[in-house]
């Protein structure tokens, strides 16, 4: 099992708000608060797409990033290519299989998702979301096992109303994540708006 190793770079760190872009240094990223949320990726192909994803993590303050089977991981220079820095920031760790990992996640007590289009799967907007949550996302060409899915609390699609019934994984699972995202700012509104009225 290998891990980020947490060492800061010397390099300033991008971030962007609604009014403009700011340069910080990398460790007040570093400190930059986290959301309850975390990823799972099984046997990807593409270290662009897990560059990709890495980047969709840190956008969404992603906890966590679990990187299993043959999946590239960092260090590696496509996968840096689309990751923009984002392996620095976000916490990952690689397990030799999704078991593992999924197993490591839900003694934490994460709900875990399978995003898959499958018989039984549902609408990730019609599921009750229970955080901690983690997502999970398969290989581009073969998704995820049947023993996968059966370790998952359940499995999630994203509406899909063209011709081509499939996203690119880095994008579904975009979506899916800032899906999730935001039903997790819906839950914690009242809460931070009570806080700020005191």
């Amino acid at each position: 099992m290998k891990d980020s190793n947490g060492e800061t770079r010397a390099q300033d760190y991008f971030v962007r708000h609604e009014n403009g872009t700011d340069r910080i240094p990398l460790e007040e990223a570093l400190a930059l608060p986290r959301t309850p949320i975390s990823g799972i990726l099984d046997n990807l192909r593409s270290a662009h797409n897990v560059g990709s994803i890495f980047r969709t993590c840190d956008g969404a303050g992603a906890r966590h990033l679990s990187i299993c089977g043959l999946s590239p991981i960092p260090p590696h220079r496509h996968l840096a290519k689309t990751a923009l820095g984002a392996v620095d920031i976000v916490p990952w760790t690689h397990f030799e299989t999704i078991a593992e990992a999924i197993e490591s996640t839900k003694n934490e007590g994460a709900q875990i998702l399978a995003l898959e289009f499958t018989e039984n799967s549902v609408p990730l907007t019609e599921i009750e979301l229970k955080f901690p949550v983690a997502l999970v996302a398969g290989n581009e060409k073969d998704g995820l096992s049947e023993e996968t899915l059966a370790l998952c609390d359940a499995t999630v699609h994203l509406p899909m109303l063209g011709h081509k019934n499939s996203l690119n994984v880095s994008v579904a699972f975009g979506i899916a994540l800032y899906e999730i995202l935001r039903r997790y700012q819906l839950q914690t509104l009242p809460e931070t708006q009570n806080q700020t009225a005191r």
